[in-house]
């Protein structure tokens, strides 16, 4: 795996909070780091395919009916 760097500025108590948590798990702070990007990236991840899958869709042409979006306003409100 090729690595890459960034340095980042962290407020001093979540930088105690890292260290203390790299402590208690025997971790390293780096690792502890790349954990919690990654699992950010995956989660946040989703928006992005939506919004590429919603454009792909529009540029084919497929959009929803009258009748589709009436029924979900009717079924959520607004």
């Amino acid at each position: 795996m090729t690595a890459r760097t960034i340095n980042v500025r962290l407020p001093e108590a979540l930088y105690n909070q890292i260290e203390e948590l790299a402590k208690a798990t025997a971790r390293t702070k780096s690792f502890l780091a790349i954990d919690a990007l990654t699992n950010y990236v995956q989660i946040e991840s989703w928006q992005i395919r939506d919004i590429h899958e919603g454009i792909k869709e529009a540029d084919a042409g497929e959009f929803a009916t009258d009748k589709q979006v009436k029924a979900v306003f009717a079924k959520y409100g607004a």
